[in-house]
C-alpha cells in the first residue's frame, strides 16, 4: 500500500508512476488528499476541543477548591457541550481514516524508474535467453499426450474426483512432482533460505497484507462459513510470518522458500492454451521470498534473477527472461522479471516464474519494519520468485526430452527421480 506521505510530498509524480501502469483513476489521488487534508483539520479541532476540555477541568478543581459550587458547576455544563462536540469529532475522524483507508488501497504499487510503459504482455522486453532448442521427430507429442502414454496424470479421475482442473498426479507423474519439490527446495535452502510448510487457508488480513485483497479475491478460492481463503501462492502465509514485526538488523536479510499446493480459479479460456498443464486449478510451486533493508532491495532483487535463472540451467530446459512493462505488471509490483521455457511441442514459450520487488508496498500492508543506524523505525522491502511452478516445468520437461523409448530427465534429477528417464 502506498503511504499518505508519498501523496502528500508528491502527487503528480504518483499520478506519473500510476499512468506508467495505465491506472484508469489517477483522480483518487486528488481525492484521497482531499480528505486527508479533511482529516487533519479535523484532528486539529479534535485536539483544540481537548485541550480546552483539560483547561476547563483544571479550573473546575480550582472553583472547587475555592468553594465556588455555581462556578464550577457553569464550568460543568461548559465542559459536558464541548465533550459532546469532541465525541462527535473523534467519530468523523474515525470516519475519514476509514475512507482514505479504503481509498488508498485500492492504488497499485509505482513502478519502478526502470519499468516502461507498455500496455500489454507484447510490450514486455527479453533482457535474457539461455539454454538449447530441443531437435524433436516430426511425430513429436505435446505432454497431454504424453501424459496419457505413460500414465502420469489422470485428468478424468481428478475431474470426477472434484472437478475440471484438479489434476490426480499417478505412478511416475506423482513421483516427478515429489522428485522436483525436493530439488527445488534442497536447491533453495543450500542457498540460506530457510524452509517453511505454511498453512493452506488464510485469513482476509493475511490476504490483504500481501495485495491479493482487495485485488484478486476473485481468483480465490472462499469459504464464507470460516471467513478464510485457499491460498493462491506459498508468498501470503509466509510473508505475513513477520506481519507486525520489528525485525533485528542482524537476521536481515530474511531469506524464506516453502512448498505448497496453490489454488487459483482461473476462469478463462478454452483451447490449447489451457489444456494438459497450461492451466489448472489446484498447482505445486516452490516460492522464495526476501526482506531486505531498502537500499539493498534491487541488488537482492537481481540476486534472486540469477538464483531462478541457475535452477532453469539445472534442468537443462531453453529460457527466457523478460523485464515486465507497466500495462503487464502485478498489482503490488514496482518491478517485475518474468522467466518464460520454450514448450517444443506446443511451439510457445510458457511462464514458469515471476521474481518482483514490491519495495515497502506490502511491508506498509504488514507493518514489517527494523531499526535504521539511527534507531529510526522504517519499513523493509519485501520480494518473492517462484522456484519453480511445477505443471509448465513438467510440461516442457515432458515435451523437450521426448524420445522413442522414454522422456529424458536431467541429470540434476536423477537423484530425486531414481531413474534417468520416464517410462
Amino acid at each position: 500500500m502506498l503511504t499518505i506521505s508519498l501523496l502528500r510530498q508528491d502527487a503528480a509524480y504518483v499520478k506519473e508512476r500510476l499512468a506508467v501502469r495505465h491506472f484508469a483513476k489517477p483522480e483518487w489521488v486528488d481525492d484521497i488528499l482531499a480528505l486527508d487534508e479533511k482529516l487533519r483539520k479535523q484532528k486539529l479541532e479534535t485536539e483544540t476541543m481537548q485541550a480546552e476540555v483539560n483547561s476547563l477541568s483544571k479550573q473546575i478543581g480550582q472553583l472547587m477548591a475555592a468553594g465556588d459550587a455555581s462556578g464550577a458547576d457553569a464550568k460543568k455544563r461548559e465542559v459536558a457541550a464541548i465533550k459532546e462536540a469532541l465525541q462527535n469529532g473523534k467519530t468523523s475522524l474515525l470516519e475519514l481514516e476509514e475512507a482514505i483507508q479504503q481509498k488508498i488501497m485500492m492504488l497499485p504499487n509505482l513502478p519502478h524508474a526502470s519499468v516502461k510503459a507498455g500496455k500489454s504482455a507484447d510490450d514486455n522486453e527479453i533482457i535474457n535467453t539461455g539454454g538449447v532448442m530441443p531437435e524433436l521427430p516430426a511425430d513429436a507429442q505435446p505432454h497431454w499426450e504424453l501424459i496419457k502414454k505413460y500414465q502420469l496424470i489422470d485428468f478424468e479421475t481428478g475431474a470426477k474426483l472434484t472437478g475440471s482442473g484438479f489434476p490426480l498426479y499417478t505412478g511416475q507423474g506423482a513421483k516427478l512432482q515429489r522428485a522436483l519439490v525436493s530439488f527445488f527446495l534442497d536447491y533453495n535452502t543450500q542457498a540460506g533460505y530457510r524452509e517453511y510448510l505454511p498453512p493452506l487457508m488464510v485469513n482476509d488480513k493475511t490476504a490483504y497484507g500481501t495485495g491479493q485483497l482487495p485485488d484478486k479475491e476473485g481468483q480465490m478460492y472462499f469459504m464464507p462459513e470460516d471467513g478464510l481463503y485457499m491460498i493462491p501462492t506459498a508468498e501470503v502465509p509466509v510473508t505475513n510470518v513477520y506481519s507486525n514485526t520489528i525485525v533485528d538488523a542482524d537476521q536481515l536479510p530474511v531469506k524464506m522458500t516453502a512448498y505448497s499446493p496453490c489454488f487459483r480459479r482461473e476462469a478463462g479460456s478454452f483451447g490449447s492454451d489451457v489444456r494438459g498443464l497450461n492451466r489448472v486449478h489446484q498447482f505445486d510451486k516452490v516460492e522464495i521470498i526476501q526482506l531486505t533493508v531498502p537500499e539493498k532491495s534491487y541488488d537482492t532483487l537481481e540476486e534472486m534473477v540469477n538464483h531462478v535463472e541457475r535452477l532453469l540451467q539445472y534442468l537443462e530446459l531453453p529460457y527466457r527472461i523478460l523485464r515486465l512493462c507497466g500495462g503487464d505488471m502485478g498489482f503490488t509490483s514496482a518491478l517485475t522479471y518474468d522467466f518464460e521455457v520454450y514448450s517444443a511441442a506446443q511451439q510457445k514459450w510458457l511462464e514458469v516464474s515471476s521474481v518482483s520487488n514490491f519495495e515497502t508496498f506490502q511491508t506498509n500492508r504488514m507493518k514489517i519494519r527494523y531499526k535504521d543506524e539511527a534507531g529510526k523505525t522504517q519499513l523493509l522491502h519485501s520480494l518473492n520468485g517462484s522456484s519453480l511452478a511445477l505443471p509448465r516445468i513438467v510440461a516442457a520437461l515432458l515435451e523437450n526430452n521426448q524420445r522413442a523409448d522414454g522422456i529424458y530427465l536431467p541429470k540434476a534429477l536423477h537423484g530425486y527421480f531414481g531413474a534417468p528417464k520416464i517410462g
